[in-house]
């Protein structure tokens, strides 16, 4: 009875099985698959275990994988009645995840087979289910490679098929100790995979760059037991052999569909890719940028216009620095000589910004030497102070000290040599107007300074010019310096002439001399002045007679002291005195009969 049952459903699916395929195929695929199977198999492997090494998980991982992959595509094997092999054929290959199946599928016998190795250092006898587990997988890897052969799947999925199957033979016959096919076909895995990283733009490099870097150890082991290096040179010379071969004109349709796919930008000889979009947006503006300034002569349009692209510019940035930051919390670390292309492109876009900034800087500072020009010279009452001047060439030399610090260009000697110059003209025009400011405030030795530091760097940049064609819109910058090198000889002269003096006011100073003098030679014995009168019979030597001079008269003395001294009192002494007479007076008086009245 249950053979019965199992017949009739089988015999019910295989009678199902053809409309339905010829419903499908009626339909037809709307677009070629497109599958980096190296770059899914990397990016499972250390997402899912391996990046510790747990080949269990990873086995898991893959087992619950392809449950939800039959269940989406409605493809099971079997049904509750009981198990049915089903397999994935060129009829059936409807949608590219159909692909996956095979993939995982060989990927799980692989991780069993290496949780295995790792278990068979204590217990050999697991050595055998290794070598059954790793067979099993070249078969899912030998259907994945047939199936890949259709012409629904473009040039660089079956270039991936090719490599992955040609590696996991190579990784049985090495397990099994065959040296000479296992060396063939990880030789033939590493030719497909280096070609492949020679059409790929340089993210997608490095994944088959680290592959082919990691065959390496395995191939140079099967040369070694070997023992014969020139059959292993004859494998490594399939990568240059002569005329048109099949790997080549695969690759050159990928190379062909990804320049059509995707944006691409070229900066010193190194193009990297562009994926976001808003500095797709943002290039695109640039690159009409220069046709819209050069249509009009407006210094405000031109201000507004690079204020508006300068945003942009800066919101690019912002979002490359952003989704470096998120790729990087997930992305595998791997170490490269060379600096990666979205950190390229993220100092290509610094490098735009700073020069677009520097060509906004530059209009401004054509305004103002407009503005300061007509301030000098009365025509206008608007203010331009020197100090305006300062701080846009200051910010100048700031910008072109940033771009010489650019990851990517640090050993760019031709670029690196035209910012130095570029350096020291800003210089020369910001000490300039610094001594300008110097001179305004008085300062004659700090401008006297200045102007000699600004004929400096005008000589240091004499002769040279910018060689560069990421700076030659800049020569007229350096053709100004003409014209600067006659204002500094002019203001240093002046500056030198005031410091000698001394004085603070040479206007008021010089108004004050005169060369003809009425002062006799005895009140200017220490001026210069002409005097004609001196070789004269009568010679303006001395006045004769002098002038009338008031003198001090004689000082008077008046005894102030005398008012503040309190002095004793001689009241008692006086009361004695007047005492001591009046007795004596009487004595005599009475004795005699003086005084008597009569």
């Amino acid at each position: 009875m249950t053979e019965t049952k199992s017949n009739d459903s089988e015999n019910n699916a295989n009678t199902q099985q053809p409309s339905s395929t010829k419903n499908d195929s009626s339909k037809g695929p709307e677009s070629i698959y497109t599958i980096p199977l190296l770059k899914l198999i990397k990016e499972a492997q250390q997402q899912h275990g391996l990046r510790h090494g747990d080949y269990q998980r990873y086995r898991t991982y893959c087992s619950s994988r392809l449950h939800r992959l039959r269940k989406v595509l409605h493809f099971p094997q079997g049904d509750k009645k009981g198990f049915k092999k089903r397999e994935v054929t060129l009829d059936n290959l409807k949608d590219e995840k159909f692909v996956y199946l095979p993939l995982i599928q060989a990927e799980r016998a692989w991780g069993y087979a290496m949780q295995l190795k790792q278990e068979s250092n204590t217990e050999p006898r697991k050595k055998f289910h290794l070598v059954a587990r790793l067979r099993k997988a070249v078969s899912h890897t030998i259907h994945l490679e047939y199936i890949c052969q259709s012409p629904l799947c473009d040039a660089r999925t079956k270039l991936e098929a090719q490599a992955y199957s040609a590696w996991m033979q190579g990784t049985l016959f090495f397990e099994l100790q065959e040296w000479k096919q296992a060396s063939e076909k990880l030789v033939l895995s590493q030719t497909i995979y280096e070609k492949l990283a020679s059409a790929l733009n340089e993210d997608e490099q490095i994944l088959y760059k680290q592959r082919v870097e990691e065959l390496n150890p395995n191939l140079r082991y099967c040369a070694y037991n070997i023992g014969d290096s020139s059959a292993q040179q004859d494998l490594l010379n399939m990568r240059s052999k002569g005329g048109k071969s099949e790997l080549d004109v695969l690759i050159a349709q990928t190379r062909e569909k990804q320049a059509a796919s995707l944006l691409e930008v070229t900066w010193r000889g190194r193009t990297v890719p562009v994926r976001l979009e808003k500095i797709r947006v943002f290039l695109l503006a640039f690159q009409a940028l220069d046709s819209s300034m050069g249509k009009t002569n407006d210094f405000e349009a031109k201000l507004s216009g690079y204020e508006t692209i300068l945003l942009d510019c800066k919101e690019a940035i912002q979002s490359l620095k952003e989704d470096l930051a998120a790729v990087a919390k997930t992305k595998v670390d791997v170490q490269t000589p060379q600096l990666g292309s979205q950190q390229y492109l993220l100092s290509y876009l610094t490098f735009l910004r700073a020069t677009l900034t520097i060509d906004r800087n530059l209009v401004m500072v054509e305004v103002f030497k407009k503005n300061f020009a007509a301030y000098q010279s009365g025509e206008s009452k608007k203010v331009a102070k020197p100090q305006e001047g300062v701080k846009l060439y200051e910010a100048m030399v700031q910008l072109s000290g940033e771009l010489q610090g650019l990851q990517g260009i640090e050993n760019d000697k031709k670029f690196q040599n035209d910012l130095e110059l570029l350096v020291k003209v800003f210089k020369a025009f910001r000490c300039y107007y610094m001594a300008l400011t110097c001179q305004g405030n008085r300062q004659w030795a700090e401008a006297l300074a200045l102007y000699q530091r600004a004929e400096t760097y005008i000589n240091q940049t004499e002769g040279k010019k910018l060689g560069d064609s990421e700076f030659t819109k800049y020569s007229r910058v350096g053709q100004d310096l003409v014209h600067l090198r006659s204002l500094v000889n002019s203001g240093k002269c002046a500056a030198h002439a005031q410091n000698i003096l001394g004085v603070e006011d040479i206007n008021a100073a010089m108004s004050g001399l005169t060369v003809r003098s009425k002062k006799s030679l005895s009140l200017r014995l220490d001026e210069f002045v002409e005097d004609l009168s001196l070789t004269t019979a009568t010679p303006n030597v001395i006045k004769l007679p002098p002038t009338m001079a008031p003198v001090p008269c004689k000082p008077l003395f008046f005894d102030l002291a005398l008012n503040h001294i309190s002095f004793p009192s001689l009241a008692e002494n006086m009361e004695n005195k007047k005492s001591t007479g009046a007795g004596i007076t009487g004595f005599v008086k009475g004795l005699w009969g003086w005084g008597g009245k009569k």
